[in-house]
């Protein structure tokens, strides 16, 4: 049986352990940061097999050399040279076995024009976006157009709802606020804040989340709904789903 297990790293990063029962290796995604995981590989007795890589910004690639150098692991991520230590680089429609689960890879660019996800299919379905989709929001524009994020945005959302949505950061409390603003009259949005308030007055991560649920409270996923339109169009433009959504990400940006 598969586990996924989150990995705290700087101040709101997570760095998602995939472990097999069965197995002494485990893989993890985007070690920013090498000294949290080999703390965790160290004081559970394992070792570490595979990394994926989303993108690569440095608070997800940090930790790639010194966890080569020490463990040796088979590392999967994007076509991008500027990425020092992948060994196997995919693209849109690959295939990669990992951890007794095969993932397919998916192009999303939006966030950085290289950040790709593996999704799962199975018994759950499983998504590691890095930082496209998160809870309650969606990553910033730092490479990629509107149109490629809203094009990545709603390939994701076409994934079954029961599918585990495991983002790289707890911006969930922060993602929650602005989607008040921008979905006002959502219950759903309110009962997850009310959520999101207790775990993390507990300390306790938000994620994983879930497709379904990301369907209802999400704004960046709401973005042909009436409510989240109406908000939207004190902010500007909002004659289609696209446009609302250029309009939403420049408005959370500006929250």
């Amino acid at each position: 049986m598969l586990s996924v297990t989150p990995i705290t790293a700087f101040s709101d990063n997570y760095i998602w352990l995939l472990r097999q029962d069965t197995s002494q290796a485990v893989c993890v995604v985007d070690p920013g940061d090498a000294t949290p995981v080999i703390d965790w590989l160290e004081r559970e007795g394992l070792d570490l097999g595979c990394i994926l890589i989303t993108h690569h910004h440095h608070d997800h690639t940090g930790g790639l050399r010194e966890l080569i150098k020490r463990y040796a692991p088979r590392v999967i991520g994007p076509d991008n040279p500027e990425i020092e230590g992948i060994d196997e680089r995919v693209g849109d429609g690959d295939e990669v076995r990992v951890m007794g689960r095969l993932f397919e890879v998916f192009a999303l660019p939006g966030h950085t024009l290289d950040h790709i996800g593996f999704f799962a299919a199975g018994i759950p379905p499983l998504l590691f976006g890095g930082d496209v989709l998160f809870s309650g929001g969606c990553g910033r524009l730092f490479e990629g157009t509107p149109e490629q994020m809203y094009g990545s945005l709603t390939r994701l959302a076409s994934l079954p709802e029961e599918t585990l949505v495991f983002a790289a950061h707890e911006y969930t409390q922060a993602n929650l606020a602005f989607a008040r603003a921008a979905d006002p009259d959502n219950a759903d949005v309110e009962t997850a804040e009310q959520e999101c308030r207790q775990a993390r007055e507990l300390d306790r991560p938000t994620l994983p989340s879930t497709l379904g649920r990301e369907r209802r409270i999400n704004p960046f996923l709401r973005c042909d709904s009436t409510g989240v339109r109406q908000a939207a169009a004190a902010h500007g433009d909002t004659h289609s789903s696209q446009a609302t959504f250029t309009t939403l990400r420049a408005w959370k940006d500006a929250f």
